[in-house]
C-alpha cells in the first residue's frame, strides 16, 4: 500500500492519523525510556559490547519511524482549521 500525501486525506482521516500519531508518541517513549535504561546499566555493570548497541539501534530505529512528521500533520490541520 503506497503512502497516502496528507493532502490526499480526508478531514476524518487526517484527524484519526494525528491522534494514532500521539498514542504511537507516547508508546515509543516509553519503550525508548526502557530501552536506554538497558544501555545505562549495562554500562554500570562495565558490560560494554555488541549486546549494548543492540537496544540502542533499535531506540534509533523507533525515533525515525514516523509515517508523517510533526510539522506536516501539525500545518495540515491547521490549514484545515480542525484543531
Amino acid at each position: 500500500m503506497a503512502q497516502r500525501n496528507l493532502s490526499e486525506l480526508t478531514d476524518q482521516e487526517l484527524l484519526q492519523e494525528a491522534k494514532k500519531q500521539k498514542s504511537a508518541a507516547l508508546i515509543n517513549a516509553a519503550i525508548i525510556g526502557f530501552l536506554i535504561g538497558i544501555v545505562v546499566y549495562s554500562v554500570i555493570k562495565k558490560s560494554w559490547g555488541f549486546l549494548t548497541l543492540i537496544p540502542l539501534f533499535l531506540a534509533y530505529k523507533l525515533i525515525k519511524k514516523n509515517k508523517y512528521s510533526n510539522e506536516e500533520l501539525e500545518h495540515a490541520l491547521k490549514e484545515r482549521k480542525l484543531k
